[in-house]
């Protein structure tokens, strides 16, 4: 017999912020449900359409600009998408420079740490209406026993696919108790989240054999050659990296495929100008998702201003976290801050031999 709690894992999270947050704080902690539900879920996408919602209400009830409200969830949401360690962003990066998810979260959160911090005070300094909020905010502890499994084993460093075949299994064993859906049912929503990265899948084995068709060809020793002209440090070395990940985000809106496109050639750059595999992998993570926030006609965007009903150019001055990451994604190189070591094992020679 199911148990009688309706209320879901995204809503409870939501709710439980809600619901101990000080009215004052409403926007900082909307914000930080964002973050939370962003690094849970490992997608930007999905937090977005899951925590919109329960913003606009709050912004109705406190006058705040849903424009602002919007770039407030789409913040929270790049949060995730970057640290994650269940993002397919945060993998990909990971992957194609040969590095664990460890390494690159440690470097990158050092980085956004002073970007988290400016942002939750920007937002606890705008000024709201006094207002009491008297909703009622339902939740289940229980129900986020899921996310927190996520999170916690994802931070302890155990690897990707025990993580996600742990949050999945006891997320299915708590819809089966609470008779959210049967265990035939649950395969359902299983194969729904399968099917929505069998696209980016099939993308990224077709962008690996255009890189390797772009190598015999010659294309990648022309960039190569290209950029060397002009490269001639560490850290031009490094923004150049940067820089190709932000232009092909503008080009495809997808962050993903454009880090599985730059990873071969940050590979082979990396390798030339004998960079750290830890801090390139920052690298494609940090400057493939802050773009990713302040595009206009990227996905992120467009879904938070379409159920804000307001137009993406409106949300792009609101998204200010986003172009704090931004700022300290740059200074991350320019200051080689933190700094990381060349060895035969953090960097690329080895991987040669």
């Amino acid at each position: 017999m199911a148990l009688p709690i309706r209320w879901h894992a995204v809503e409870s999270i939501s709710n439980l912020g809600l619901s101990i947050l000080p009215a004052k704080l409403i926007l900082p902690g909307i914000f930080i449900i964002g973050c939370i539900l962003s690094f849970a879920m490992g997608t930007s996408m999905g937090t977005i359409i899951a925590l919109m919602p329960v913003a606009l209400d709050v912004a109705m009830k406190t006058g705040v600009n849903p424009a602002l409200m919007a770039g407030i969830v789409v913040g929270g949401a790049m949060f995730g998408d970057n640290m994650s360690f269940i993002s397919a962003t945060a993998i990909a990066s990971a992957q194609t420079q040969n590095v664990t998810q460890k390494e690159k979260f440690k470097l990158n959160f050092i980085t956004y740490i002073p970007a988290l911090v400016i942002n939750i005070i920007l937002l606890a300094l705008y000024p709201i209406d006094n207002i009491v909020m008297t909703t009622v905010y339902e939740y289940s502890l229980v129900k986020i026993i899921p996310y927190v499994l996520v999170i916690v084993l994802s931070l302890i460093g155990l690897s990707v696919i025990p993580v996600m075949l742990i949050g999945v299994f006891s997320g299915i064993v708590l819809g089966v108790l609470y008779g959210d859906f049967s265990l035939i049912g649950s395969m359902e929503f299983v194969q729904k989240g399968m099917g929505g990265m069998e696209d980016m899948a099939i993308i990224a084995i077709f962008v690996g054999g255009l890189v390797e068709v772009m190598k015999y060809l010659g294309g990648i020793q022309w960039l190569m050659a290209t950029l060397g002209k002009k490269t001639k440090s560490k850290k031009a070395a490094e923004l150049s990296i940067g820089f190709l990940v932000t232009l092909l985000c503008v080009a495809t809106t997808n962050n993903t495929i454009a880090i599985v496109t730059v990873g071969p050639l940050a590979q082979e750059i990396g390798q030339k100008f004998h960079l750290a595999r830890a801090r390139v992998a920052t690298i494609l993570s940090m400057f493939g998702t802050n773009v990713q926030g302040f595009i206009p006609y990227a996905g992120q965007l467009l879904v938070a201003g379409g159920m804000a009903k307001v137009s993406s150019v409106q949300v792009m001055p609101w998204v200010w976290y986003c172009y704090l990451t931004f700022i300290f994604s740059i200074l991350f190189v320019l200051l080689d801050f933190p700094r990381v070591k060349v060895t035969e094992e953090t960097g690329y020679d080895k991987l040669d031999n």
